[in-house]
């Protein structure tokens, strides 16, 4: 499975979910859809999804999900980016390219007038439970060595500053931070 597949395999998810808001059900459909491919392509979507979740290491993603979580440890950032993921492909490159570009999807405005977080932890394992559900048995040890790039320095200051917030993610800053 190669990433064309992988976003291929969200979208069906996404259109089989009876609520594709939520990424617990897109994690459940994505793991299904996956379960029935060759184990090989399990196998190989969980180095995409890992893959996807270096390419979505950023410190202005991380501003942003600070931003609409009200906080963001490690675990959180991971949680968030397995949001975006279920979000599918455009979602997720346009708030890779442009985080505060998120305050302009309904799903986000609710979230922020709810007070709801945007996470999705499920959809970190949809790989590790799909290989479960097809083979018994758990993924196979050593699988994708995650090596996240070095942050952005010029966004290694306090996430509480929301002047700085304000200035860096206007959008997002306007729905979260009033």
């Amino acid at each position: 499975m190669n990433k064309e597949q992988f976003w291929e395999l969200i979208a069906a998810a996404r259109d089989r979910a009876i609520t594709p808001h939520e990424s617990e059900a897109v994690a459940r459909e994505a793991t299904s859809l996956l379960a029935a491919r060759p184990v090989e392509e399990i196998i190989a979507a969980e180095k995409v999804l890992w893959d996807l979740m270096v390419e979505s290491y950023t410190n202005p993603l991380w501003a942003a999900a600070y931003i609409a979580n009200g906080g963001c440890s490690d675990d959180g950032f991971d949680y968030f980016r397995g949001w975006l993921i279920a979000q599918g492909r455009d979602v997720f490159k346009r708030a890779v390219a442009n985080p505060d570009a998120l305050a302009e999807l309904p799903i986000v405005q609710a979230a922020a007038t709810d007070g709801d977080d945007l996470e999705g932890e499920d959809m970190l394992v949809i790989a590790w439970n799909a290989h479960i559900t097809a083979t018994g048995d758990q993924l196979p040890a050593g699988g994708p060595t995650i090596r996240y790039p070095q942050l952005d320095p010029t966004w290694a200051f306090d996430f509480d500053d929301s002047d700085e917030m304000a200035r860096r993610l206007p959008r997002l800053a306007a729905l979260y931070l009033q």
